[in-house]
């Protein structure tokens, strides 16, 4: 079974995207520890992400790194916070999260945020990378 981020890709699950290349897509994370929490995930989908091939895995960092500076512009925040975890889903993915102290990187905690706020926030960050 695919999983929910590869059902995202194919469009049959709706995101809150702010960027896409042929290869990857970042959209906001539904459930975000933060203000800003932006998923960014290659579009093939691969479990591991020391399990990427050479080339994708740079592109997705590449990629990661041009939404950090557009999510930078919209949330301002001392730095953009990088995780990889890649236990709750089987698909690799870079966390990037507006941080401004050391706390803010704590996936036990999470702000709600309303659908209205998070497709203006995705498309402020979408037009930051612009």
């Amino acid at each position: 079974m695919a999983s929910i981020f590869s059902r995202i890709v194919a469009g049959e699950i709706p995101c809150y995207k702010v960027a896409e290349t042929d290869h990857c897509l970042a959209f906001l994370d539904v459930n975000p520890v933060v203000r800003g929490h932006v998923l960014c995930i290659p579009k093939k989908e691969v479990d591991y992400i020391f399990d990427l091939d050479d080339d994708l895995f740079v592109e997705l960092h590449r990629f990661s790194r041009t939404v950090a500076r557009g999510l930078k512009k919209v949330c301002p925040c001392v730095k953009v916070g990088v995780a990889v975890v890649g236990i709750d889903v089987p698909h690799t993915h870079i966390h990037l999260m507006p941080l401004n102290n050391p706390g803010d990187l704590n996936f036990g905690h999470h702000v709600k945020m309303e659908p209205a706020e998070m497709q203006e926030l995705a498309a402020q960050i979408a037009a930051a990378i612009e």
